[in-house]
């Protein structure tokens, strides 16, 4: 069902009556081609004394072909023309060197004026350092203090379409930092917004730079035949890979539609069932081993729990959980996951939050994050490369919340920083950037795909 608050305050009557009541739904600018990139100037600055890692990370940007220009302290005038009028696409300021409370005011210094000269769907990205890196308690305040200050950052600028996020670098960790800094300036990370991202050290340079950068990759994915699973297919294609669409028998004649569109290979079976984590993976070796599983298969069965049947409890934690750890296991107990590899889950921001009506839904997608949690340590899949991570989409649109009683709906679409649902494609990127060969630094993430939900956010 269209969203008829969201077309009347996209009109010429309801903008202007939007603006002033401060409901304006910002239109974002989506991927489309090329690298997504900006065209416009990115700023960098750093906080006190980090000059050093202040111009690795600008390596990086150039790296990406920005045009990025550093501020000397905190004074960004030099950034915006001599009349200070000119815009930017970007700002990124580097708080590694921040180490005690007063530190703090060079945030205000830096950001206060900057904000003004930031485009519509502009980017910041605020660097901290993980807060157990730190040498001391005040430190480790100031470097902590940068997480509140980029979620709220973010609620201030999210009507222009414009997001912020906090890049949370390990010491040495800027070159795998690239692929990262890529998809976070991108059009790709349109949905995503006041997340905190950590990247870890990692031996691996980028190497995969280019428009295609899965290509002869296989990557399975579960629950493709509709809705966000067509997506994520479509997308990683696009990236160069070849797709293993894996779903459900009544849905075979939409999964061929699906791979037929994207030249990638259908596989007829029900996830839950005893030999399917078998047939995945014996798919996965006659095509010479998968890059990466994206286990997207899901179900909803939604009851308050004291009426809840043991059945629909059952099959949503099966579906959404146990199966899903099945297939991987098998996978990598049978060499069908390749070194390098990525296990990828897809969560829930019910998993964080909670929701009345949905205890099954929420402990499934709950246990994906702990599943994320664990296997990213284990130290067997460190040394083969291989990463686990995972999304945890909000409100995307999609069948699914279409059957979601109209009042309800027409609230959970703008109870988030962008006033609006996400799209498919918005989960697909991030999976996309998950898969990439060059996001070994990323690794346990659970990325909430929720234009920064106001409520479990």
């Amino acid at each position: 069902m269209p969203d008829k608050i969201e077309q009347f305050l996209r009109s010429n009557a309801g903008s202007a009556i939007a603006a002033k009541l401060g409901l304006v739904v910002p239109d974002l600018e989506r991927y489309e081609s090329g690298s997504g990139l900006p065209t416009g100037r990115v700023v960098l600055a750093g906080g006190a004394h980090s000059e050093a890692a202040t111009l690795a990370l600008r390596e990086q940007i150039d790296a990406l072909g920005l045009d990025c220009f550093v501020v000397t302290g905190s004074d960004s005038s030099a950034a915006f023309g001599e009349d200070g009028a000119e815009k930017c696409a970007a700002l990124v300021y580097d708080g590694r060197g921040l180490g005690n409370a007063g530190d703090l005011a060079d945030l205000h210094r830096f950001f206060s004026p900057a904000v003004r000269r930031l485009s519509n769907n502009g980017r910041i990205l605020v660097i901290a350092e993980p807060v157990e890196a730190a040498d001391s308690p005040e430190r480790a305040a100031a470097q902590r203090a940068l997480e509140g200050f980029t979620r709220s950052l973010a609620k201030e600028i999210g009507n222009r379409g414009s997001t912020a996020q906090l890049l949370l670098l390990d010491r040495g960790a800027e070159a795998a930092a690239r692929t990262t800094l890529g998809y976070l300036l991108s059009t790709k990370s349109a949905y995503i917004d006041g997340q905190a991202v950590r990247v870890r050290a990692a031996t691996a340079t980028p190497g995969s730079n280019n428009e295609k950068p899965l290509t002869d990759k296989v990557v399975v994915v579960t629950g493709a035949a509709r809705g966000i699973g067509e997506s994520i297919c479509r997308v990683l294609a696009r990236e160069g890979a070849r797709i293993v669409g894996v779903d459900i028998p009544p849905s075979a004649d939409e999964l061929r539609a699906v791979m037929n569109a994207i030249g990638g290979e259908p596989l007829d079976a029900d996830i839950t069932a005893e030999d399917a984590p078998a047939k995945i993976a014996a798919k996965a070796l006659e095509l010479g081993g998968a890059h990466a599983i994206v286990h997207n298969a899901g179900v909803t069965r939604d009851k308050l729990l004291v009426n809840m049947s043991e059945q629909w409890w059952d099959m949503t934690l099966e579906i959404n959980l146990a199966a899903a750890q099945r297939i991987s296991a098998h996978l990598l107990s049978e060499g069908a996951l390749n070194d390098g590899g990525r296990i990828i889950g897809v969560a829930s921001m019910v998993g964080i939050s909670g929701q009345r009506g949905q205890t099954n839904y929420a402990a499934s997608k709950a246990g994906v994050i702990g599943y994320v949690d664990y296997m990213s340590r284990d130290a067997a899949l460190a040394a083969r490369g291989i990463t686990v991570n995972a999304v945890a989409p909000g409100f995307i649109e999609t069948q699914m919340t279409e059957a979601i009683p109209v009042l309800t709906r027409e609230i959970a679409r703008r109870l988030n920083s962008l006033s609006q649902g996400g799209q498919p494609e918005d989960v697909a990127e991030a999976i996309a950037w998950f898969a990439h060969p060059d996001s070994t630094a990323i690794n346990g993430v659970t990325l909430r795909v929720c234009g920064q939900n106001w409520i479990g956010a």
